[in-house]
């Protein structure tokens, strides 16, 4: 059976992470490969598939409909897509699973289907400059963002992502902040081989998948851009400054101590400070990593969790813990 793999980032190595036997995978799929290689088995063009060879084709990314349309311009059946990432959709495109139940464990496959949440637009919404692509990887997180930074008028402060991969949320928040300069940290080589030691090698893998130029194509006001490219806290490079919006974002609990130990002091009284994974059983040391501060400034930080994908805390700055 001709098993393919649609994705090369954090959905594919999450599949791998959870039992999918990667010898049977023919090879990965990626409109835009960052190498011709990903754990151990070839990545493709789709193009470079005929439509003839497939049996099932895994969807393990979050553009759908992008997707959904290149695999049809190229004659492949929908029944031999499942889409693992169907996320905000009202409702389940996946209408058939017979060619999924023929390659796959059923046990298997169940455990990485997605369950389905119907949402709407809130009232506010209007004149956004968010695309539905951005959209598609997580609603809540990425519709709160806008609603955060709708109540950042009168805050002064640079806006910052600690942790940028492929740089889908940065680019909303340079959509949301186009005023404000943007400083991007990440290695875009992937983690710190030590701190990542002991990860699935799939998450690892898949954060390699990234580049500079790749993050920067897609930011709507590059030239607010700032890239601090290197290990943390080494890439500050002597930057002093004070912040309106920080995304923290690094999964792994030392990453996230050393950002919260040197974003949260340079935080203007009502900003906002988003600390992605913290709700995330699979990533938990992203809350230790806060418990561990809170415990050196002798508070617990004022904040309010999301119902988010991966469970985003947001921590909010007052006057009150500016004094404490």
């Amino acid at each position: 059976m001709n098993l393919y793999v649609w994705g090369t980032g954090c959905g594919a190595g999450d599949l791998a992470d959870q039992g999918l036997d990667l010898s049977r995978v023919c090879a990965f799929l990626d409109s835009a490969p960052v190498s011709d290689s990903f754990l151990g088995r070839p990545v493709l063009r789709p193009e470079e598939v005929k439509s003839g060879d497939i049996d099932l084709i895994l969807v393990a990314s979050r553009h759908v409909e992008t997707i959904a349309q290149k695999a049809a311009s190229l004659g492949i059946a929908a029944e031999k897509l499942v889409f693992l990432k169907n996320n905000w959709a009202l409702t389940d495109r996946n209408r058939d699973y017979a060619a999924a139940e023929a390659v796959l464990d059923p046990q298997y496959l169940d455990s990485v289907r997605a369950p389905q949440v119907a949402v709407r637009d809130p009232l506010w919404v209007s004149d956004s400059p968010l695309t539905p692509r951005d959209l598609e990887n997580d609603y809540v997180r990425t519709r709160t963002l806008e609603a955060l930074c709708r109540e950042l008028d009168d805050i002064p402060g640079a806006a910052a992502e600690l942790g940028v991969y492929r740089g889908g949320f940065a680019r909303c928040i340079n959509a949301l902040l186009p005023e404000r300069t943007l400083y991007l940290f990440d290695t875009f080589e992937g983690f710190d081989p030590a701190e990542a030691e002991h990860e699935a090698a799939g998450f690892v893998q898949a954060h390699r998948n990234t580049g500079v130029g790749r993050v920067l194509r897609l930011m709507p006001h590059p030239e607010k851009v700032v890239i601090r490219r290197g290990l943390f806290p080494a890439s500050l490079e002597g930057l002093e400054g004070r912040f309106a919006l920080v995304s923290l974002d690094v999964d792994l609990e030392e990453s996230t101590l050393a950002g919260l130990r040197w974003f949260y002091p340079r935080l203007n009284p009502g900003g906002f400070l988003l600390m992605h994974d913290y709700n995330s059983p699979r990533l938990p040391g992203v809350k230790r990593a806060l418990r561990r501060y809170e415990a050196a400034c002798g508070r617990r930080l004022p904040g309010v969790p999301l119902c988010d994908g991966n469970g985003t805390l947001v921590l909010c700055k007052t006057d009150e813990a500016d004094r404490k």
